[in-house]
């Protein structure tokens, strides 16, 4: 019996063959081939400025040094998020607060966010971190407002949302990274998202300080730029001017992601196929509770809720279908907790998790495959 997975890469022959392209060129590591995938990135959500970085965790990091997080920071952030959405502020030494979440949308209650902005006093907050769980955009739009009445940045996780859209209240239509309501927002490359390059992820911006801080930050705050440089030695010299990291993305992993990217459209559009069927085929059912689709949403996840999720779980997996929790609440992880974080503070999150389930979304999902996935959730419940 074949395994179906929550989520997979999709390789095809030319992807492999743009990888073969640069194993037989003169670059492996960071060469020309970075910089074109962040010119096609940037092109394609529409941002002036795209960074590219080994994952998504080091594009959550370098945007928080990028936005000056230190120890000092205070930093809003939902509960229900992987753990890398908290941890790049706390790499800082800055403060993590969470904000209860939306129960109808499972995105961060931006009336939660205010109210615990109010509760302290003025200027106590430095910045807040939405994310774009599942692949559907916070309301970025009135969070701008929120963040411009309390002089807050809004760094934002679309880890979840290549190939998103939303509208604003002009019913302008912003692709998801397109920075236009944010100072920065970050991307993740990992085979189960949209696109997939292994490892890897990708800071947009519109604020050029900020990009050519990023520049900075993820190659060893080196510069070898003769304007930039205290001293020039030479052609061989070069400046460390900042403490950095080695958070470069390959020329390799640009290739597959270039490859990649131009299907993301169509991998789109089959996710929300994906996405339509499963409500269609599973609304009826009394116990379970589904969504329809939701324009501009992309889909990484389609997440189900039951009150019998623990006994869904194992039986679809004895049935060879492999289905995921997203997420564990943050604030109960036991790192989380020696910080003051206690069950119980944030309600909403904690009934989500209980119930929660992501099913098989993949593009690469086959008719079949999700027929089997349809009929088992359905004799389960029968």
């Amino acid at each position: 019996m074949a395994i179906i997975s929550y989520g997979r890469q999709n390789i095809t022959e030319e992807d492999i063959q743009a990888v073969c392209e640069v194993l037989r060129s003169d670059y492996l590591t960071q060469g020309p081939k970075v910089a074109e995938f962040e010119e096609a990135f940037s092109k394609y959500v529409n941002a002036r400025f795209a960074v590219a970085v080994s994952n998504g965790t080091a594009a959550l990091h370098l945007g928080a040094i990028a936005l000056n997080v230190d120890e000092r920071s205070n930093v809003i952030t939902t509960p229900i998020t992987f753990a890398a959405s908290a941890n790049g502020i706390r790499y800082c030494g800055g403060n993590i607060h969470f904000a209860d979440i939306d129960s109808a949308t499972f995105l961060i209650d931006l009336n939660k966010v205010e109210d615990l902005i109010k509760s302290r006093p003025d200027g106590f907050f430095h910045g807040i971190i939405p994310v774009d769980f599942a692949g559907q955009s916070v309301p970025v739009e009135d969070l701008n407002f929120l963040a411009n009445r309390y002089h807050l940045w809004i760094m934002e996780d679309a880890c979840h949302a290549l190939g998103g859209y939303f509208l604003d209240t002009s019913k302008t239509v912003h692709r998801i990274g397109s920075s236009f309501f944010s100072d920065l927002t970050v991307f993740s490359f990992h085979p189960v998202k949209h696109i997939a390059t292994g490892e890897g992820g990708m800071i947009t911006t519109n604020n050029r300080k900020i990009y050519e801080r990023l520049l900075s930050l993820r190659t060893h705050g080196v510069t070898r730029d003769p304007d930039k440089m205290k001293e020039n030695h030479g052609g061989w010299y070069y400046e460390m001017q900042e403490l950095g990291y080695n958070y470069r993305l390959t020329d390799l992993q640009s290739a597959l992601g270039i490859s990649q990217l131009k299907r993301i459209d169509q991998n789109i559009n089959r996710r929300i196929e994906i996405a339509d069927r499963y409500f269609r085929e599973l609304s009826g059912i009394p116990e379970l509770k589904v969504h329809p689709v939701k324009d501009g949403h992309a889909y990484h996840l389609y997440v189900i809720l039951t009150p019998k999720r623990d006994d869904l779980y194992a039986y679809l997996r004895e049935k060879g279908i492999y289905c995921q929790v997203h997420y564990i609440p943050v604030h109960t992880m036991p790192y989380y907790q020696l910080l003051g974080f206690r069950k119980g503070d944030f309600p909403n999150a904690e009934k989500y998790y209980e119930q929660c389930l992501s099913i098989p979304m993949y593009h690469s999902l086959t008719d079949a495959d999700q027929s089997r996935v349809i009929e088992s959730i359905k004799t389960f419940f029968q």
